[in-house]
């Protein structure tokens, strides 16, 4: 019964909405926002490939944090340990160690995709540049409510909304993450006292979780809206480089997800116990 409840209030919100949409001051507010605005001159169109590359190293490494990190959360007693080479008492699980070397990857992917971001213009996509963003991203939330999906060209510009949430994502959320993980790693200075002090541990693991929420979040609605709004295309957009109606981009979404699947299966202390001890001793908990 409740997921019946959940369609039949599903089924509501779009009905009241198409409604409060076909109002006359609803009409001139979508004319005035239509849910995006013009970029600015220059801005370049199209998905390049590094970004597509991009795009995907990103997926993948976030699909392993996510496994890491629900990992480090319910692991009770760790049957395996990893320490520095030159300092063998500060010991963490396998578990955390995975993990953190997952975010040095991500968080060294994260700096080459800001930096191609600036030199290629691509940031005009993602970074607002006019106030009006914000009623477009109120109309286009407003569409998408509606199941009136907003008119759809991410090869030349993102509606509003895809904009602040792409936005949130790269200059809001990862930070929070890098930052409230950095204080709950190993690499912390256990000695700075008045550092701990300014940034207790407690702020850090109260924003930790819940950005790796925002994530898995982010990532649902995003793949669930790529489907929605035009499959074929928007998967060439990021994964072929092309604005066409074809097949490839699937194919190679398809292979993908596939890598995902085989890296998520590889995180096993069979493949990651080699790889740890080049940086520094494995011994049993």
């Amino acid at each position: 019964m409740s997921g019946v409840g959940l369609m039949v209030a599903a089924g509501m919100v779009v009905a009241l909405t198409r409604w409060f949409l076909s109002a006359k001051f609803m009409q001139d507010f979508l004319a005035t926002y239509p849910g995006e605005y013009e970029l600015p001159v220059g801005a370049p169109a199209g998905v390049p490939t590094w970004l597509g590359w991009q795009h995907f190293f990103t997926v993948f490494l976030m699909v392993l944090i996510i496994r890491s990190g629900l990992g480090v959360r319910t692991e009770k007693r760790p049957a395996l340990l990893w320490s520095p080479r030159n300092n063998s008492d500060r010991k963490i699980s396998m578990s955390l160690w995975f993990h953190q070397a997952l975010d040095i990857l991500w968080i060294l992917n994260g700096i080459v995709f800001i930096v191609l971001l600036f030199v290629t213009g691509q940031w005009m996509k993602i970074v607002p540049t006019s106030w009006t963003v914000i009623p477009n991203a109120v109309s286009a939330g407003l569409q998408y409510m509606a199941l009136d999906w907003p008119t759809e060209n991410g090869w030349v510009n993102y509606n509003s909304l895809q904009q602040l949430a792409y936005f949130a994502t790269v200059f809001l959320a990862a930070p929070l993450a890098i930052a409230s993980g950095v204080r709950m790693s190993h690499v912390w200075p256990k000695k700075a006292t008045r550092l701990s002090r300014a940034y207790p541990i407690e702020w850090a693991r109260a924003v930790h979780f819940p950005v790796m929420i925002y994530f898995v979040v982010f990532i649902v609605m995003h793949v669930a809206l790529v489907f929605a709004t035009g499959m074929l295309r928007n998967l060439n957009h990021m994964y072929a480089g092309q604005d066409a109606v074809s097949w490839d981009g699937f194919w190679i979404f398809a292979a993908s997800l596939v890598v995902i699947a085989s890296g998520w299966i590889a995180a096993r202390p069979v493949v990651l116990v080699p790889i740890a001890r080049l940086f520094g001793k494995v011994s049993r908990g």
